[in-house]
């Protein structure tokens, strides 16, 4: 009897990314492209790009098998992002990838990964005025009282 050792990734291993989200994968956005957002349930990857004119794509793929969709989409007021093909809607938000047809909810998947963009904060360096001001005005600085 000969046994054959087959190793199985463990479904908790995070996929190989970096900042344009998962490396070989639909679920990731190239130049001119920005990425917005990107995340992994356990049985699918999503990208969220911000595309050169300033709209937004997803780009997804199921894991199951390999089935890819790159549509556009648009941010709602709360900050999730939804995109439309066929009259099925997949609405992400940092905690699951919800895929429904008109108010059926077909899969409601948690993500086990999620990663938005790091806003740059504003150092004292770039907020601080690149030319000299002028000197205050008499009323700025209590006038002259004459």
């Amino acid at each position: 009897m000969v046994l054959l050792g087959i190793t199985v990734p463990s479904s908790t291993a995070a996929p190989t990314s970096d900042e344009q989200g998962y490396i070989d994968s639909t679920a990731r956005c190239s130049a001119p492209d920005d990425t917005v957002v990107f995340g992994s349930t356990a049985s699918s990857r999503v990208a969220i790009c911000e595309t050169s004119g300033g709209g937004y794509e997803y780009r997804g793929v199921r894991l199951r098998d390999g089935a890819k969709l790159i549509v556009p989409a648009s941010q709602s007021d709360d900050g999730a992002f939804v995109a439309e093909n066929d009259g099925i809607s997949y609405l992400l938000t940092p905690s699951a990838l919800v895929v429904s047809a008109g108010t059926k909810v077909i899969r409601d998947e948690p993500m086990v990964e999620y990663h938005g963009v790091q806003t740059r904060q504003p150092t004292a360096e770039s907020t601080a005025p690149t030319t000299s001001l002028p000197p205050p005005l008499p009323a700025e600085v209590g006038g002259s009282g004459s």
